[in-house]
């Protein structure tokens, strides 16, 4: 996968709007404009700060289905999807939490975003919502007769989560690549605001020959040299919010204090970086 083509830099990074609770969610409170304006609002943020990208995530939703979201999710992220495309001129994804990759890749294809977030995408997961089986091959051939574009950013072994067995770090990450055919992973920390380790993460870029390789959680501007080390981009979400607290909004400042953070790491990183070199996204 191309990340400029995409993100216009070969390091990018994606911040994350966590939308109110929406309807049918436990913490719905019936005004969806409110979730529609707080959405508008972060990703304006996100936008002015200086990110490469936006990922909408039904975060707020918790408790989670494991599976298939409610018809009332999907029509809701649609329309907020949609508004916030014609809002900020940057890539959108979506992630439907906690694993309904084929809602997220109907939605994204019907308002042209660009990418999605799959938690499992392939093997077994034991989380909260019980256990969740990976369906690659039932979401690769949907994206096939979507005639769509639309890339797959699958974690592996996702936050929140403890594989089934004890699977080794280079094989997962080989086996989402080539048997599931990901176009990017995602590593995380074993929480939110959780960082993987450096030594995941260099595992992850040599075991990827090539495919991008994201973080997905726990980056802040403390730890983004360390962590850019191994990688070129990077998810992130609660270091951005007021206090660092992930039920606040995003706030403007931080997103910018985290911007050129990244910003000052990207230069002497390319130039360091050989021309065959692994793609590796934080």
């Amino acid at each position: 996968m191309n990340l400029p083509q995409i993100f216009k830099t070969p390091n990018p990074i994606i911040g994350v709007v966590h939308l109110l609770p929406l309807p049918t969610s436990a913490r719905w409170g019936g005004n969806l404009s409110e979730a529609i304006a707080r959405a508008e609002r972060e990703a304006t943020a996100l936008a002015a700060g200086g990110v490469d990208g936006i990922i909408v995530e039904n975060f707020f939703d918790a408790p989670f289905t494991k599976d298939r979201v409610d018809p009332a999710v999907v029509s809701a992220m649609t329309l907020i999807v949609q508004r916030l495309m014609n809002l900020v001129s940057l890539p959108i994804g979506l992630n439907v939490l906690r694993n309904d990759a084929r809602s997220a890749l109907a939605i994204a294809t019907c308002v042209q975003a660009q990418f999605i977030r799959v938690n499992v995408l392939t093997g077994v997961m034991a989380t909260d919502q019980g256990l969740i089986e990976g369906q690659a091959h039932q979401l690769l051939r949907y994206r096939r007769e979507l005639g769509s574009n639309v890339k797959i950013f699958a974690d592996v072994l996702v936050k929140h989560a403890r594989p089934l067995g004890l699977p080794n770090l280079t094989t997962a990450v080989q086996e989402t690549i080539e048997r599931g055919l990901a176009d990017a992973v995602v590593l995380s920390g074993w929480a939110t605001g959780s960082p993987p380790s450096l030594e995941d993460l260099e595992l992850a870029s040599a075991a990827a020959r090539g495919t991008p390789v994201f973080i997905g959680s726990g980056a802040n501007w403390e730890n983004i040299s360390t962590l850019m080390s191994a990688a070129d981009g990077v998810i992130v979400s609660s270091s951005l919010k007021h206090k660092g607290k992930i039920e606040n909004p995003i706030d403007p400042i931080r997103v910018s204090q985290f911007v050129e953070a990244t910003r000052q790491i990207l230069p002497s990183k390319v130039l360091n970086q050989p021309k065959s070199s692994v793609i590796v996204s934080s």
